[in-house]
């Protein structure tokens, strides 16, 4: 069973493409976020001058996600957002279009924290896939108690849940949540919303691939297979496989027959990973079939209204 969480927003100028903030109910952290426009803004608020973590974004119309992203911390993050406005001829970045700000609102977040909260952050950024980083490598953190580990580790769970209300995905994971013996991840995993499997065949090209919704967003699982090349008409989709085999999420398999995930690949609907998968426009809601039992994803997901009309 899911458990409810309450996100706070407050629009701070009352529009909701300006400076906005984030709270969750009993937790200590404080998102802030302002488009690069409301930069002053930004920093003349108190959290700017508190030490934090800080997230620039951008477009990047190449990459799969479409978003560049560059992850800093700072004692004073106001500073370091001042650095990163300048042109890139002076030593900032000209990218970014939002930045996000990440405290501690009873302000105990210390340099060591925001180091280590850096080096997990670009390192979940990097697994997650959503977006192109520009920074180099993850750093260092600095060496932490047990004790403290945790709370950062908490810390996190809670960014994962509020940024994506935000809109923005950079940490949501596109795998299955399963239970961690990792002592660097001390605190039980929060339970994704997981469909059964859905899976497609294509008989005449030997071709099975396995999809689940997770979070509500149409994941096609790694390993699962696809046509080697596109064989439709020319299209957005078959503009989408290019981008999946540029950037190594599509491979050949060893006989050159067929193309492999070598990822969980999320996709915007069942039917553009559908396409993806035969190659050629299809209709995702007929294609993808729970594995089990055969019923049809658009048959499933009418499950639950057929249900409730019929308890009425």
């Amino acid at each position: 069973m899911s458990i409810g969480k309450s996100v706070r927003l407050f629009l701070a100028d009352g529009t909701p493409g300006g400076l906005l903030t984030a709270e969750i109910m009993n937790w200590t952290g404080h998102v802030v976020a302002a488009p690069r426009s409301d930069l002053g803004a930004l920093l003349k608020r108190p959290e700017a001058s508190r030490t934090g973590i800080y997230i620039l974004l951008g477009d990047d119309p190449d990459s799969m996600g479409g978003s560049l992203a560059y992850i800093g911390e700072g004692d004073d993050v106001s500073r370091r957002l001042y650095q990163h406005s300048r042109p890139e001829e002076q030593g900032g970045k000209d990218f970014w279009e939002r930045a996000i700000i990440l405290t501690s609102k009873d302000a105990n977040l210390t340099k060591a924290h925001a180091r280590y909260l850096e080096s997990r952050l670009i390192t979940l950024a990097q697994q997650a896939n959503r977006a192109r980083l520009t920074n180099g490598t993850a750093p260092v953190p600095l060496p932490l108690p047990e004790a403290d580990i945790s709370d950062m580790e908490y810390f996190i769970a809670q960014v994962k849940i509020a940024l994506p209300v935000l809109g923005v995905n950079l940490f949501r994971n596109t795998t299955v949540t399963t239970a961690s013996s990792n002592a660097a991840d001390p605190l039980p995993p929060v339970q994704s919303l997981v469909s059964p499997l859905f899976e497609m065949r294509l008989a005449r090209h030997g071709i099975v691939a396995t999809a689940q919704e997770v979070d509500g967003e149409f994941t096609v699982l790694k390993a699962s297979l696809a046509r080697a090349s596109w064989v439709g008409v020319e299209d957005g989709y078959g503009r989408l496989r290019d981008k999946l085999v540029q950037d190594g999420t599509l491979v050949p398999t060893q006989d050159g027959k067929l193309a492999v995930f070598a990822r969980d690949q999320v996709f915007a609907s069942p039917s553009a990973a559908s396409a993806i998968v035969s190659g050629r426009n299809s209709n995702g809601r007929m294609e993808w079939k729970v594995q089990s039992t055969g019923l049809t994803y658009g048959a499933w997901q009418n499950q639950e209204i057929e249900l409730t009309r019929g308890a009425k």
